[in-house]
């Protein structure tokens, strides 16, 4: 498994991804965001980038220019639940960081993606987006009062049955995902 950086936003990097086993497909095809991804074995000529197991798509903050925001995230179906889009990201925010960006966003719109975010060192702001989406930002507040107040905001909505499941679950902050290195 190799987690690799496409390009950043000017680079225009793209991705065909295969609508039926990634949420968000048709938003890797677009040249206007940076990508990177976590990939196994060499890519066959068929339709799709059929050796990409997740992938991330992101782009400058238009009002602040030490910030990045990691736009899109998505994993491959059947990998779903092993950690690949936490420790992409948190990949993708190590290379921003390295470039000199002094923050990495990401706005998030479910429980389970604002635990993994956790995990991959990014805290609660304390903002929504006017989607309705927590604000989440590395490096940031990570402590479990923080962590906390971002479970209550979700606690406040109508959630499915394995969102509230998950959100009884949870008590403390999560731990971290170790940050992949390029191979």
């Amino acid at each position: 498994m190799e987690f690799a950086l496409l390009g950043w936003p000017p680079d225009g990097p793209t991705l065909r991804l295969d609508w039926e086993r990634f949420s968000y497909a048709g938003k890797f095809v677009m040249s206007a965001t940076g990508k990177a991804v976590v990939r196994e074995g060499e890519p066959t000529d068929g339709e799709f980038d059929d050796h990409v197991l997740g992938a991330v798509a992101f782009n400058e903050d238009r009002t602040d220019a030490g910030a990045l925001w990691l736009r899109y995230v998505t994993v491959r179906e059947d990998r779903r639940g092993e950690g690949l889009g936490a420790r992409l990201c948190a990949f993708t925010a190590a290379r921003a960081e390295a470039r000199g960006y002094e923050r990495v966003r990401i706005a998030v719109n479910n429980p389970f993606a604002y635990e993994a975010l956790y995990k991959a060192g990014f805290g609660f702001t304390g903002r929504e987006t006017g989607l309705a989406e927590l604000v989440l930002e590395r490096p940031g507040d990570r402590s479990t009062d923080r962590y906390r107040g971002g479970l209550a905001r979700f606690r406040e909505r109508d959630l499915s049955a394995s969102e509230r499941a998950f959100l009884d679950a949870r008590d403390e902050v999560p731990g971290t995902v170790a940050t992949p290195t390029e191979n």
